[in-house]
């Protein structure tokens, strides 16, 4: 008995099933993207700390809830908006909902016991995380054969 590599490429094709994993659904919408409403991140290692930027314009300083758990760094913004007009018998409102929610696994090599240092200016979360204080690196060691 011989072995087929299996091609998942041909698979719907080959077998005469209708190749519904290349139609568009209605989750294809920016509505459903949640990719898009990430913001984007820069992580930047210094001798001795770390920094990271998110790029999050449009929020407040009070906006964000930043949060430490063990080695996990979740960065959180959250801002709503209403505005409501009245004129005679018409009634018009709007609003604005925009939420973020992005988490990061940090190194080992970050000093948890020291605090991280947020600023908030034209739009980009900065971050200072301190690193740990490195012993010596020269952990080579010659061992002697006997």
């Amino acid at each position: 008995m011989s072995l087929v590599k299996f091609n998942r490429n041909r698979w719907p094709r080959s077998y005469g099933l209708t190749d519904f994993f290349e139609h568009k659904s209605i989750f294809d919408n920016d509505f459903f993207n949640l990719g898009k409403s990430m913001p984007a991140m820069n992580v930047k290692e210094h001798e001795k700390n770390f920094e990271i930027e998110l790029s999050s314009p449009g929020f407040e300083k009070n906006d964000f809830e930043i949060s430490l758990n063990k080695d996990i760094l979740e960065v959180a913004a959250e801002k709503k908006a209403a505005q409501e007009e009245k004129e005679d018998d018409y009634t018009r409102k709007e609003f604005n909902y925009r939420s973020f929610r992005r988490s990061m696994q940090l190194p080992k090599t970050v000093d948890d016991s020291k605090d991280i240092k947020a600023t908030y200016k034209n739009g980009i979360l900065k971050l200072k995380l301190a690193k740990k204080e490195q012993e010596n690196k020269n952990d080579k060691r010659i061992i002697e054969v006997v």
